[in-house]
């Protein structure tokens, strides 16, 4: 679905004027855009703050580039030995068949290289890339992402994954996308058939950042991908003015849970062009990360992380619930009072 003729909704002040239509259409020129039926359903036009509309709508302030921000602000470039490849760490690799998504998120931290203009992996490519896996065998893992990997056909997703399940060292293939949030139709009995496979565990990580996404279609689609026997994982990006809420977290984790999703990553903002108005400190995060421990159980807490700009790699920064002290070490508890803990096992990883 074109946004000709929704791109002013994204727009802070609800102007209209040929300044505004100027600037963001040179935000679409700058960068991807597009959304779906699904999503475009959702937003409300009286809403000048509606978070699915802050999501996928372009918006003025992308024009603003701040200090810090960087074309590849997760060092991709650095760890890529070939193309449609990056080899960060050791047991698992980055496979990126293609460049096109079925929603182009504002935040992005890819935005500079996804799109419908990039050039797929060909043939050739293809090629090299297995052959670089089968000859490295500390690689057990390969991450299918971003381009989506669900908006190729199912029978070259079934190829690629036969191609993956006949390297022995492959455990796991993990498949990153927003196709059964933005997309659900497309999550078919078929397509769910498809990535069962005989020797690999293919697991499916969901991107989510708002409980409106999480519609009865993507709950039909998220329930066919899991009664095939398909596990699948949530990835969160904490987005100012989308979900900088513990409640709106909690309500969002929890009706993961309840789709049989566990929730995996809560990703702090990369510091991608034009995406200041969209990141909060490290220590705004933090203190949502903490809030959700007192609110939500295990099986709805996310890893809070950071990836290190640069490329260095990804950590997880949530709350330290443990400090040393002379006696031993004082412990937090979930409403943030303090306890004190008599071990001497060694100093605090958090110190």
């Amino acid at each position: 679905m074109d946004l000709s003729d929704r791109k002013t909704r994204a727009v802070p002040t609800g102007r209209s004027d040929a300044g505004d239509a100027a600037a963001l259409a040179e935000v679409a020129r700058r960068y991807a855009t597009a959304i779906t039926p699904a999503m475009a359903e959702l937003i409300d036009p009286a809403d000048p703050d509606d978070p699915i509309a802050r999501q996928f709508l372009p918006d003025v302030r992308e024009l603003n580039e701040a200090p810090g921000e960087r074309s590849d602000p997760i060092g991709d470039v650095a760890h890529s030995p070939l193309p449609g490849l990056i080899h960060r760490y050791a047991d698992r690799v980055l496979l990126t068949l293609h460049h096109a998504c079925p929603v182009y998120c504002r935040f992005c931290f890819r935005r500079t290289r996804v799109g419908p203009g990039g050039a797929a992996l060909d043939a050739a490519g293809l090629e090299a890339a297995l052959a670089y896996i089968d000859g490295h065998p500390e690689i057990w893992e390969v991450i299918l992402s971003g381009g989506d990997p669900l908006l190729i056909s199912p029978r070259r997703l079934d190829r690629v994954l036969g191609r993956l399940d006949a390297i022995g060292h492959v455990g796991v293939v993990r498949l990153h996308s927003r196709v059964p949030v933005a997309d659900p139709s497309r999550v078919t009995p078929d397509l769910a058939a498809t990535l069962r496979r005989a020797d690999t565990a293919v697991w499916m990580s969901v991107h989510t950042n708002h409980p409106r996404e999480l519609t009865e279609d993507a709950a039909a689609a998220i329930a066919r991908l899991v009664d095939a026997g398909v596990p699948v994982v949530s990835q969160t990006v904490l987005l100012r003015g989308v979900n900088d809420d513990p409640a709106i977290l909690e309500a969002l984790f929890r009706r993961l849970v309840r789709l049989r999703v566990k929730p995996y990553y809560l990703h702090h903002p990369d510091a991608a062009p034009g995406t200041a108005h969209f990141r909060l400190s490290l220590a705004e995060g933090q203190a949502i990360a903490g809030a959700l421990r007192g609110r939500v159980s295990g099986l709805c807490q996310p890893t809070y992380v950071l990836d290190i700009p640069g490329g260095h790699g990804k950590v997880p920064v949530g709350p330290c619930h443990a400090r040393p002290d002379p006696n031993g070490w004082t412990i937090a508890d979930p409403k943030g009072d303090l306890h004190s803990y008599p071990d001497d096992a060694g100093p605090s990883e958090c110190d």
